[in-house]
């Protein structure tokens, strides 16, 4: 699914220097030229941010005219402040943009704890009208960054309408019901009872799959709007375009993950369960001496074993019934094979992306997850995140 010229219909962008934190993008507007159905999934954290909390209130109608996010802070931990202050924002928003203000929902992300500056926001939201242009994605995209190296988007055809999605997200990633933060625009006419169904499905499939260092983030969120100007679409169409999309942008997070070298796909089949293959797999992609291990190309495949076998509650797994490869080196079969397949493992390792396939002999259910190994440079970032 390439991004190539397209035709969007209806919807702007656009993405301004507020001063949140430095002189780079971080203020973006996407509009719909017309009120859109609209669905979004947010973070279950109890610890959730101010922008959550108004984005919940606004989407539940299943109508929205705008996606208002600032990077570089994460609105988080706020306090009664913090969310007098997102609800400004979307007031100053809709009256720059003549829309009513529950028609926004707003996302914030980046370091907790800090109240917006709001004097630079103030300045910023003067003019937006002026400065939306069409088919302009990827300004979005690279305004709604924090750590992550490149912007994350793609654009694809749906019969007469377009899908165009976008992502941020390199750490703080373990996703419960929601993403770091992504948002799909499309000018297909699709209910919002459908996209609704349709969201949660590619969500399931691709975002809820990754995972960079266990932590679910406070100001998750994955919102959809559909403005339906590019008329009708064959439902079955979008939806496979859908969480095609979500995939790929799904294992672009994964890929970008802080200090990230590789990504690593883990897939489990002959599971029980979808719920027992997903909580294997997850082990084994969140398992720090995994990561590490691909990391320095150590043909340490027993670290698979150990991550499975700590899945204590999983009482039907069976040593003997396991079989591990890594891409199409199988080093257990119920048993270790060969040690001689070590130097063949330790080549594989190098690579720039890893795929390691667990079976467990015990039903025909599968899951596959994404994450990436776990570098010196991860500590790095995070040990220097808020300065």
């Amino acid at each position: 699914m390439s991004v190539f010229p397209f035709d969007l219909r209806g919807f702007r962008f656009c993405a301004k220097n507020a001063g949140i934190k430095d002189d780079t993008l971080d203020f973006t507007v996407i509009v719909s030229d017309v009120p859109a159905s609209a669905a979004a999934m947010f973070t279950q954290s109890r610890f959730c941010g101010a922008a959550i909390i108004v984005g919940r209130e606004h989407v539940a109608n299943g109508q929205l005219q705008a996606f208002v996010i600032n990077s570089k802070n994460a609105n988080v931990a706020t306090g009664a402040q913090g969310l007098a202050n997102i609800r400004e924002v979307v007031q100053l928003v809709a009256r720059e943009l003549d829309i009513a203000p529950e028609d926004i929902l707003p996302s914030s992300t980046g370091v907790i704890g800090w109240q917006l500056p709001m004097e630079g926001l103030r300045r910023a939201i003067p003019g937006l009208r002026q400065a939306l242009l069409l088919n302009r994605p990827e300004l979005a995209a690279q305004a709604i960054m924090t750590t992550d190296t490149h912007p994350k988007w793609r654009a694809c055809r749906v019969g007469n309408a377009t899908l165009v999605g976008m992502a941020k997200g390199s750490g703080m990633i373990e996703p419960n019901m929601a993403t770091m933060l992504s948002y799909f625009v499309t000018d297909a006419a699709v209910p919002a009872e459908s996209l609704k169904a349709l969201l949660k499905e590619a969500v399931d499939l691709s975002f809820n799959m990754v995972s960079i260092d266990t932590d679910t983030s406070t100001s998750d969120t994955v919102a959809i709007m559909a403005n339906g100007l590019g008329g009708a679409v064959d439902l079955e169409e979008f939806r496979q375009a859908l969480q095609q999309m979500a995939i790929e942008l799904a294992k672009e997070i994964a890929r970008d993950g802080e200090g990230a070298t590789k990504l690593v796909e883990v897939t489990v089949e002959q599971a029980e369960s979808l719920a027992q293959a997903k909580r294997v797999a997850k082990a084994i992609v969140n398992s720090p001496l995994v990561k590490t291990a691909i990391f320095g190309a150590d043909p340490n495949w027993g670290r698979i074993a150990m991550a499975i076998g700590k899945c204590e509650e999983q009482l039907h797994i069976v040593p003997e019934r396991v079989a591990i490869a890594f891409g199409d080196l199988r080093m257990y079969d119920g048993h270790p094979l060969s040690q001689a397949n070590l130097p063949a493992l330790e080549a594989y390792l190098q690579g720039s992306e890893v795929k390691i396939h667990v079976s467990l002999g015990l039903g025909e259910a599968r899951a596959t997850v994404w994450g990436c190994d776990l570098s010196y440079e991860y500590v790095r970032i995070n040990g220097e995140y808020t300065t």
